[in-house]
C-alpha cells in the first residue's frame, strides 16, 4: 500500500491523458493557449504501465481527465486496457471527468468496458450563456452526450464552478433539472490555478453563501455519502436528489485525502495545490523494470504534504500555483 507521512492511504489516482480541450472555459483557460508537443506526453502504453503499478500497489479508483480526456487520439484503447484491471478485481472503479462534448460516440463503448458512472462539467443550462462561459461550447451537444450516457446505463454526476455574477442565478435550476434527470450535482469553488484572460476574485462565490440560499429553497440534509473525492454530499428532500459541495477555499478538505494526480507528461503531483512534484516519465523511459517505478512511487508519496494553501482574495497572487488545472487533470 501506499500510505503518506500522515497516515493516509492513497487509493485514488487522477490521470491526465491530454492537456488539450475542445472547450475553453473563461475561468480554467486563456482564450489563446498554447498546448503540450506531443513529443512530450507520455504514450498510451506508458499511461497503462503507470496506472498498473499504481494498481499493485493498492489504487482502487482510477479517473481518466485532461483537458478534455475524449480528444486524446486513440483513448479507448486505452480505457479498454484498464479495463483488465476491473475484470480482474484489482480495480473497484475505472471513471471519467469530461466536457460531454465527445461523450455520445463513446458511451456505449465506456459502458461495454465497465464504466459505470462519470462525471460531467457543466456551469450552464442557458444556450447563450454556456457558449459565453466555455467561449465555444454548444449546448444541445453536451446534452446529447449525457443522454446518450443515460441510456448507456451509466450514471451521470454534473460538475457545476459555482460563479458569482455569471451562473449563480441559475444554479437552483441546474439543481431541479439535474434531480429531475436522475443525476447528482456537485458544486465547486473556483480554484486559483495558472494565469487566465481575467480577475477571478470578481467570480468567486463561495459554497457556504450558495448552501444558505439552497436551505431558503429546499430542505438539506446532510449525509454520509463517500464516492472516494473530496465532496460533501446533502440530499434534498423536496426534489429527492443529492448535492454534492467541494470547497477548497471556504473549508479546506485535505485531512482525508487519498488521491494523487498524474499529468499527460508523467508528473505526478501529491498535492493539487502544492508545486512539488515528481518526474516519472524519466522513471518509465529510462527502466524497463517497474522495481525503478514503485521506487519512484515510495519516495514520492512520502512527500505528500498535509494540504493546500489555495487562497483567493484581492490581496494574494492571481495563481496559486502556475500550471493551469488542465495540465493536473481537470
Amino acid at each position: 500500500m501506499l500510505v503518506d507521512p500522515f497516515g493516509r492511504h492513497v487509493t485514488y489516482l487522477r490521470v491526465s491523458v491530454t492537456d488539450r480541450c475542445d472547450l475553453r472555459c473563461t475561468y480554467c483557460m486563456a482564450e489563446n493557449m498554447t498546448f503540450l508537443p506531443k513529443r512530450e506526453l507520455l504514450t498510451l502504453e506508458e499511461l497503462d504501465r503507470l496506472c498498473t503499478a499504481f494498481v499493485e500497489r493498492g489504487v482502487k479508483k482510477l479517473r481518466i481527465t485532461g483537458g478534455e480526456p475524449l480528444v486524446r487520439r486513440d483513448v479507448m484503447k486505452l480505457m479498454r486496457a484498464l479495463g483488465r484491471h476491473l475484470d480482474s478485481g484489482a480495480l473497484e472503479e475505472l471513471t471519467l471527468t469530461t466536457n460531454a462534448n465527445q461523450l455520445a460516440r463513446h458511451a456505449a463503448e465506456l459502458a461495454d468496458i465497465g464504466v459505470k458512472r462519470i462525471n460531467v462539467s457543466l456551469d450552464s443550462l442557458d444556450p447563450d450563456r454556456f457558449r459565453a462561459i466555455t467561449r465555444t461550447g454548444d449546448l444541445t451537444k453536451v446534452l446529447g452526450g449525457i443522454k446518450a450516457a443515460k441510456d448507456a446505463g451509466i450514471a451521470v454526476k454534473l460538475n457545476a464552478v459555482a460563479l458569482s455574477g455569471l451562473n449563480e442565478d441559475e444554479l437552483p435550476r441546474m439543481v431541479e433539472w439535474a434531480h429531475g434527470e436522475g443525476h447528482d450535482i456537485t458544486f465547486i469553488e473556483t480554484m486559483p490555478m495558472g494565469e487566465i484572460d481575467e480577475d477571478r476574485t470578481m467570480h468567486y462565490l463561495p459554497l457556504s453563501v450558495l448552501r444558505e440560499r439552497f436551505e431558503q429553497r429546499w430542505t438539506l440534509e446532510d449525509i454520509p455519502l463517500n464516492t472516494g473525492g473530496p465532496a460533501r454530499y446533502v440530499r434534498s428532500a423536496e426534489t429527492g436528489g443529492r448535492i454534492g459541495f467541494i470547497t477548497p477555499l471556504t473549508h479546506n478538505f485535505c485531512e482525508g485525502c487519498n488521491r494523487v494526480r498524474l499529468t499527460c507528461t508523467g508528473m505526478l503531483y501529491m498535492c493539487l495545490g502544492q508545486e512539488d512534484s515528481a518526474d516519472l516519465r524519466k522513471v518509465v523511459r529510462e527502466s524497463e523494470a517497474n522495481e525503478a517505478i514503485h521506487a519512484a512511487l515510495d519516495e514520492a508519496i512520502a512527500r505528500k504534504p498535509k494540504g493546500h494553501d489555495f487562497i483567493i482574495d484581492r490581496g494574494a497572487p492571481k495563481a496559486a500555483v502556475p500550471r493551469h488545472m488542465s495540465v493536473t487533470g481537470g
